[in-house]
């Protein structure tokens, strides 16, 4: 018989709550879903359309939203159906694919924002040598190191996941994600060091790499005229709220997986809105006013389509 995995949704405040209410929660996952590819999209498509986006920071920028939808592509279709379940399982198979692409997405989203530091390192720390060193060819290089430098790593884990023995079967989360641990009948040692492993190579070495490119960054801030100073506050700016965010939410889930603590479910509550509402609609909205050149198109588009409908 195959294995399932009973999924409690604290996030839904109780099993019997969820059952009752399940068409308004549906219909309000389900818009949030909609906002979220809407919203992502409509910046990307911004991005590909107009000839002046086609430059290697907004690239970067497209890349880092297109990764947004998949994530919560991964969770949301699943979660739509768990509400409108009287139960909600999943097999431990589904479990382990889920987690796999929650934490190989979640790592390339901080080696794109690792690559965005880069990007933009150059830019303002080596501009003469710019066009040279961010040709097409480079970026396409870099774009393709962040879908494969997470991804791969993450499929050996989850192969070492999926042989472990199971002692439990009860997750309390709404999702896959690195509580499957707890279920194990013992910690095992490999699966320990292997995560560790990746997790220094996709997020704590780009975290340190960001830092480090962001304090050249505003040394040469420090010492040069106020254009550069104003250019680098536009377009640094963003990057770094979308990093504070994506790294709050990854501590979250280090320390209520990892440290095993036991938070409120409140405190459950609050971070799993995080992660499946707030940050991939914190993107999009970032990126869309706070970059000064898709703001203008997007401006734009909107005035356009009050055009169309005074029409």
């Amino acid at each position: 018989m195959e294995e399932q995995l009973n999924v409690t949704y604290l996030i839904l405040d109780g099993h019997v709550e969820v059952y009752k209410y399940r068409y308004l929660y549906f219909t309000m996952f389900f818009l949030v879903y909609l906002l979220i590819i809407c919203s992502n999209c409509t910046i990307v498509y911004l991005i590909w359309k107009h000839q002046n986006l086609h430059e290697p920071m907004y690239i970067f920028i497209a890349a880092l939203l297109l990764n947004s939808v998949l994530l919560s592509t991964n969770i949301y279709p699943k979660l739509l159906i768990d509400v409108l379940s009287e139960k909600q399982i999943i097999s431990y198979q589904a479990c382990i694919v889920q987690y796999s692409l929650f934490y190989a997405l979640g790592g390339s989203e901080f080696l794109l924002l690792a690559t965005m530091a880069y990007d933009r390192y150059v830019s303002i720390c080596k501009p003469l040598q710019y066009p040279t060193i961010m040709t097409k060819k480079n970026v396409s290089i870099l774009l393709a190191l962040t879908w494969l430098l997470s991804p791969c790593p993450q499929v050996g884990l989850s192969m070492m996941c999926a042989n472990q023995k199971l002692c439990g079967f009860t997750l309390k989360v709404i999702f896959c994600n690195n509580t499957i641990y707890k279920l194990f009948c013992a910690t095992s040692r490999a699966v320990t060091v292997y995560g560790l492993f990746i997790l220094l190579n996709v997020v704590v070495f780009p975290v340190f790499f960001i830092i480090f490119t962001y304090i050249r960054i505003l040394i040469i801030c420090y010492h040069s005229r106020g254009e550069v100073r104003k250019k680098a506050a536009q377009t640094c700016l963003p990057h770094l709220l979308v990093l504070i965010s994506s790294f709050c939410l990854f501590v979250c889930d280090v320390v209520t997986v990892r440290l095993e603590y036991d938070f409120s479910k409140t405190a459950r509550l609050i971070m799993s809105l995080q992660l499946v509402l707030y940050n991939p609609l914190f993107n999009p909205l970032i990126y869309g006013l706070k970059m000064k050149e898709i703001y203008k198109h997007l401006k734009r588009l909107f005035c356009q389509g009050k055009l169309n409908q005074g029409d």
